[in-house]
């Protein structure tokens, strides 16, 4: 009994002496325990009143314009009926000591009170144009000729979704702004040409970049490119032809890209090859294999012709199937310096080893990827091999981009344009009269 009376004892202390202090507790004010963010609204505010570009009209008019009594009302509008604001309109110079120039104010109060947020927003005249003017590769030196292979007369492979035409139409579209000249080859007759050293338009073959859009496969011409030892050798292997390519890369100093898989993997010509097709239902192409790229690889580097049936490449033989491809920081750099943006991780099945650059005298230089190290190797796709001569001096590139299937055309510019690395011109932005700063000034008053 004596127990159950001490217990209700304490009960009621705790109960009084609950009520006692919540009695005389000063509770918070609403605006205290939820602040409204005036930053933050001010800046939604300029950006509503910016929706369909008024605000950007409106403070390029005369301060005396009717158009400041509309963003005024629209200004009181947005806002919640306790907030008072200051809205001050700034000139942008650039040629003075003075960088910001007051030209018009409008308020709802004489004072702000003691705790205000501001945010600003910097605006363009609309009858301005701001664009960039690339540098032209070449300009410095020889070179500037960019030839993309459009052949009608020949297939592609592992462009899956594509037709070669197509991403060739694109690439042009991407990169023909960063060279002096872009020239879509558009047969094999003029890819003959152009390995003849004959010009197609007057421009400039040595140093030139031939970027190859047909996926595995590789245009050949008909005739002196596919005849015995220039095209075939006597087992009738069209590798004769891959380290014909590559002695004329080394002879021209050009760049070879190829955009996706296994490069030289086979040759497509729909005349010649009329009646054969790759064993996957593709005619017009035959079957090199491995001892493509082997061959070509021999080409640049100046030694005889031997067919190697050596699988090269990652996913062939006895070497590990895939890497996932990450994009270096130099890559990541110049996609936001050109505005090119691929994914960071792409699938990377026919990266090359770098074992490579010791035996043809290659330097790998402007990775687009990280090196991965698998299966006791190290692999590396789109990156640039520079070839070096006895003497030291560079005569040839080779670019496999070892992508799997699915061709992204953005891998490939960013792997010219991060070898190359052309300049962009950019417009002034803060030219005088085309640039004026905002800035919107909120406080509270009255009211939880």
């Amino acid at each position: 009994m004596m127990r159950t009376i001490e217990v209700l004892l304490v009960i009621i202390i705790i109960t009084a002496a609950f009520i006692i202090s919540s009695f005389f507790a000063v509770l918070p004010q609403p605006r205290e325990v939820s602040p409204l963010n005036l930053r933050r609204l001010a800046l939604t505010t300029l950006q509503t009143l910016d929706r369909d570009y008024d605000l950007s009209q409106i403070v390029f008019k005369p301060i005396n314009d009717p158009s400041w009594s509309e963003l005024q009302i629209a200004l009181a509008a947005t806002l919640p009926p306790n907030v008072i604001y200051n809205l001050t309109v700034y000139e942008v110079s650039s040629d003075g000591a003075i960088l910001y120039s007051p030209i018009k104010s409008i308020s709802n109060a004489e004072s702000l009170g003691i705790k205000t947020e501001a945010s600003s927003y910097l605006v363009a005249s609309s009858n301005v144009t701001f664009n960039v003017v690339p540098e032209k590769i070449g300009e410095q030196g020889g070179g500037g000729t960019l030839y993309i292979l459009n052949c009608s007369d020949a297939n592609g492979w592992w462009i899956t979704g594509y037709t070669a035409q197509s991403l060739a139409q694109d690439l042009y579209n991407l990169l023909s702004p960063y060279f002096q000249i872009t020239i879509m080859i558009q047969n094999t007759a003029q890819l003959a040409q152009v390995l003849n050293g004959t010009a197609l338009q007057n421009e400039v073959l040595q140093n030139a970049v031939i970027i190859n859009t047909f996926g595995e496969a590789v245009p050949i011409p008909s005739g002196y490119y596919a005849s015995l030892g220039i095209g075939y050798d006597a087992t009738g292997s069209y590798a004769r032809y891959c380290h014909t390519l590559g002695q004329r890369i080394q002879q021209y100093n050009w760049t070879w890209i190829s955009i996706v898989g296994y490069p030289f993997y086979y040759v497509s010509n729909t005349d010649l090859f009329s009646d054969q097709q790759n064993t996957w239902g593709i005619y017009g192409m035959k079957h090199v294999g491995p001892a493509g790229l082997n061959a070509f690889l021999r080409g640049i580097n100046g030694e005889a012709y031997v067919k190697d049936d050596q699988w090269i490449t990652l996913g062939g033989g006895g070497n590990p199937k895939y890497i996932m491809a990450q994009l270096s920081s130099t890559a990541q750099y110049f996609s936001n310096y050109y505005g090119i943006y691929p994914s960071p991780y792409q699938t990377a099945t026919r990266a090359v080893p770098s074992w490579i650059q010791s035996r043809y005298n290659l330097n790998a230089t402007a990775y687009i990827f990280d090196p991965v190290d698998l299966g006791g190797k190290t692999w590396i796709a789109g990156t640039t091999f520079v070839h070096y001569n006895a003497t030291g001096h560079i005569n040839g590139k080779f670019i496999p981009v070892g992508l799997t299937r699915t061709p992204d055309i953005r891998i490939t510019a960013l792997a010219i344009l991060s070898y190359y690395t052309p300049r962009l011109y950019r417009s002034e932005y803060t030219a005088y009269g085309t640039s004026r700063f905002v800035v919107l000034q909120l406080g509270l008053v009255g009211g939880i």
